[in-house]
């Protein structure tokens, strides 16, 4: 008797191999947002905030124009939308980035880690406000648990804001509040021109307020002393975290479900919370307030944004610069 075997067709062997890929991709695209914030703090060493800021956004928006035109698709955005991608911008890359990365220079790599997590509930709280989301009791719920963890996490009662991880935490709460803003207010532009040709006009009208500003301050190092460290460490954030990890994940979200592409952003901290404190040494270290924050954020986030077909999650699923900072 001869034992049967199942043969695949070509298109769904063809379709079994572009979702294996797609998976790999994306478990990429988290191991290189996790760790960028490792490699920014070594950079800030050296650097201005502001100056690294200006290093990023200029790199990776000369990147993303050239990747736009070698597939011939830039695309002029209408003169209507001028001023919604300037906007765009302003939240979703300058305010963003300027207090994320001063955030992460004053506080931990830990920190952000957890704090980032909660980015579709500020999606979800500001799409409610302005009309793009129906805040549902549940939602509600999970909002009110996630931003305990992160009043928790700050401890607003015997915070010093004069400096240090208090004042990091509240930046990098900002960073996210804006971040969230972004993608709440930009779907339908994003939608006619497209991921990677709408983010490169994104981050061109981000270089108008950050290359003046970086500028200025980088102005006033020596920038011909700084180590090959922390130039090795500027070139890995413009072309692996920015530029690497925007284009693998768009390439995912070709072959993949969004909301598939929306469950591997909680192994962004994973990956933090295990590489920090190996680089990074004692200050990174977990004690029991980041245990009981952690708990709460994730707990609160799971609560919003694994409800059924949760239109937050597919919005943020949809582009990949919504997957990291």
């Amino acid at each position: 008797m001869k034992q049967s075997s199942t043969v695949l067709p070509p298109q769904a062997e063809t379709r079994n191999q572009n979702a294996a890929g797609a998976h790999l991709a994306l478990v990429a695209v988290q191991l290189i947002f996790g760790t960028w914030p490792i490699v920014g703090k070594i950079a800030l060493r050296e650097l201005p905030s502001t100056g690294l800021v200006a290093f990023r956004v200029f790199g990776a928006t000369a990147a993303f124009f050239l990747i736009l035109r070698s597939r011939g698709r830039v695309t002029v955005p209408r003169r209507a939308d001028l001023t919604r991608l300037a906007l765009f911008g302003l939240l979703g890359v300058v305010l963003n980035q300027l207090f994320f990365v001063k955030g992460v220079a004053l506080s931990t790599v830990v920190n952000a880690a957890l704090i980032g997590t909660a980015i579709p509930v500020f999606t979800l709280l500001v799409g409610a406000l302005f009309g793009f989301e129906r805040l549902s009791a549940r939602a509600a719920l999970g909002t009110l648990v996630a931003a305990a963890g992160v009043v928790y996490l700050i401890d607003p009662l015997r915070a010093d804001f004069s400096g240090g991880k208090a004042l990091g935490n509240l930046l990098l709460v900002c960073s996210n509040l804006a971040y969230g803003s972004y993608i709440a207010v930009s779907r339908d532009v994003f939608r006619r021109y497209g991921a990677l040709n709408a983010v490169a006009w994104v981050f061109a009208f981000a270089c108008i307020p950050t290359i003046p500003l970086g500028g200025y301050y980088l102005s006033r190092i020596p920038l011909g002393q700084l180590s090959w460290m922390t130039w090795a460490s500027v070139a890995y954030i413009v072309l692996v975290p920015t530029v690497g990890a925007y284009y693998l994940n768009a390439l995912a979200l070709e072959r993949v479900a969004p909301s598939t592409v929306a469950v591997y952003i909680y192994l962004q901290p994973l990956v933090a919370f295990a590489v920090a404190p190996l680089l990074l040494g004692a200050d990174e270290q977990w004690v029991a307030r980041n245990w009981v924050a952690a708990a709460l954020i994730f707990t609160g986030v799971a609560v919003v944004t694994l409800r059924a077909r949760s239109r937050v999650v597919e919005e943020i699923s949809e582009r990949p610069e919504a997957l990291g900072h």
